[in-house]
């Protein structure tokens, strides 16, 4: 047995969310991770499969980029004192607000796990503007791209009217996520929510048949999800599928939610996997035996592709951070929004539709470390600021960049080596609209539990809640330390003449429907 360690960190007892040293590990070419509760006993758990994966991933670790004004200052192990700290690493890329706890499914598998909270959580248009506000705030980039989440944020009659109210506060991208099912009841919500500024539907999508549904959300509901597809593309209102991963129910459906993705393009932008991720009460032994790890997920993609989409096509979330930070040199501006998350919290490639229906992921054209190596090589020379300077390193990348490229590989209608050179010379994420329109993103993020919670992840998270008290918290310690003190701390009482309202409108809209469907 040969072990070597790679890291020291902080991590959580499943049991009681203490805090704990912890130690990340190669034995044998697996990567664990593990610790010991003085209550409860040692945890080793596998964080990746292959340490070969694990390893290659370290070579694109960024930059910090933190914000300038956190809101707290670093008070006892990290994460017990969440709100941005100045501890923390990494800038809101996007922003999450949860609108609501109610929903109108019971997933066992949910984050919030809103059915067993026994609270009602719905915090006010004027909280959510305030939130929004906060997030605003952060310098020096302020956040741009909000997720409206819950519970099931639809559920809410002014959902619509959020989106508008997002948009009145400078966010440039507005998603929400959701089961699709109001989407496919209503046939005018899609239209709706775009024609109040809704980006993207980062829609819940469990597989291609009915049976993922059944165990993972207690519900048939594979035909909404057709519907509310079906009512996004009649609204021109983009879809990112967000299938969540769970062993021996779907996680053979790989390929085949990819390929549904593909044969849907012109609404459907991207695929963003999700392996589940544990709660406390989950037995260790349990956890080992349905874990999937990211390493996993690039060799299942592989493999239910027929080697279309190779485990090499992916490259972690972090890889492209050095784009960011030559936008800002070229620009002269302080930043950019930067995805500087850590190299383990996701991988993605993009992937591309030929018109004979082949696949052609994006390294079978573009030498992706070759490319990063030129932006890198070029920032330099805007950061220098003289127009000398400017104009021999634009003059060099153009020169450079199409030996990034092979053209014999590159999709009939793509100019691949044309679009690049628009980064130089348009100076702005725009120029790379065309692609974006064409290309299908394929990626994972592996959201932490208490058993893989690792301290130097979470200081890199790029994904932050905002809270009604005034915080904002990195997604994974929200999940997994916060989000029942928050709902408890922020909760509506019962008997307030809010949730009396509430529950009214409620009552009101299932009599409604009850009242359509006998029509």
């Amino acid at each position: 047995m040969e072990i070597t360690t790679i890291s020291k960190t902080k991590s959580l007892c499943p049991e009681c969310l203490k805090i704990l040293d912890a130690e990340v590990y190669d034995e044998d070419n697996t990567i664990y991770i593990e610790k010991t509760c003085p209550e409860h006993g040692n945890f080793k758990n596998t964080y990746w499969r292959y340490a070969d994966a694990y390893k290659k991933a370290i070579n694109y670790e960024s930059e910090e980029h933190p914000i300038n004004n956190p809101s707290k200052i670093a008070d006892g192990d990290c994460p017990s004192n969440c709100g941005l700290c100045n501890k923390h690493e990494s800038q809101t890329v996007l922003g999450l607000i949860d609108v609501t706890n109610r929903c109108n499914l019971r997933c066992p598998i949910c984050f919030a796990n809103a059915a067993a909270s026994g609270t009602l959580f719905e915090p006010s248009q004027d909280e959510i503007r305030q939130m929004l506000k906060n997030l605003r705030k952060n310098r020096p980039v302020p956040t741009t791209a909000i997720q409206y989440a819950g519970g099931e944020p639809t559920v809410r009659d002014d959902i619509v009217e959020l989106i508008k109210i997002a948009k009145e506060e400078g966010f440039t991208h507005t998603q929400i996520a959701t089961n699709g099912i109001a989407l496919a009841n209503n046939e005018n919500l899609a239209q709706e929510l775009k024609d109040a500024g809704l980006n993207t539907v980062y829609l819940q999508f469990d597989g291609i048949t009915e049976e993922p549904y059944i165990k993972t959300r207690n519900a048939n509901i594979l035909g909404k999800k057709i519907e509310a597809i079906e009512n996004c593309r009649k609204a021109n209102l983009g879809i990112v599928l967000v299938p969540t991963l769970v062993t021996g129910i779907n996680d053979d459906q790989i390929g085949d939610i990819i390929q549904f993705a593909l044969d849907n393009i012109d609404v459907i932008r991207g695929v963003n996997f999700q392996p589940v991720s544990f709660a406390g009460r989950t037995p260790s032994d349990k956890v080992e035996e349905q874990r999937i790890t990211i390493d996993d997920f690039m060799k299942a993609i592989e493999k239910q592709t027929n080697g279309n989409i190779p485990e090499n096509s992916f490259y972690p979330a972090s890889s492209v951070a050095p784009i960011s930070d030559l936008i800002a040199a070229m620009n002269e501006s302080e930043a950019e929004v930067t995805l500087t998350c850590h190299e383990h919290c996701g991988v993605g490639t993009y992937i591309f539709k030929e018109t004979d229906g082949s696949i052609i992921p994006i390294t079978e054209f573009i030498n992706v470390d070759k490319f990063i190596s030129l932006i890198e090589e070029s920032i330099p020379g805007f950061e220098k600021q003289s127009r000398l300077s400017k104009t021999k390193t634009i003059a060099k990348a153009l020169k450079e960049l199409p030996k990034t490229v092979n053209t014999h590989e590159t999709p009939s209608y793509l100019d691949m080596t044309n679009l690049l050179k628009n980064i130089f010379i348009k100076k702005d994420y725009e120029a790379l609209g065309d692609f974006h329109m064409n290309a299908l993103l394929v990626s994972s993020m592996h959201f932490m539990d208490p058993f893989n919670f690792d301290q130097n992840r979470v200081r890199r998270c790029v994904i932050h809640y905002a809270t009604p008290d005034g915080r904002i918290i990195p997604f994974c310690t929200m999940n997994n330390i916060y989000r029942e003190e928050i709902e408890e701390k922020c909760h509506i009482p019962l008997d307030s003449d809010r949730a009396k309202a509430i529950m009214d409108n409620i009552r009101k809209a299932k009599l409604e429907s009850i009242q359509k469907s006998k029509k």
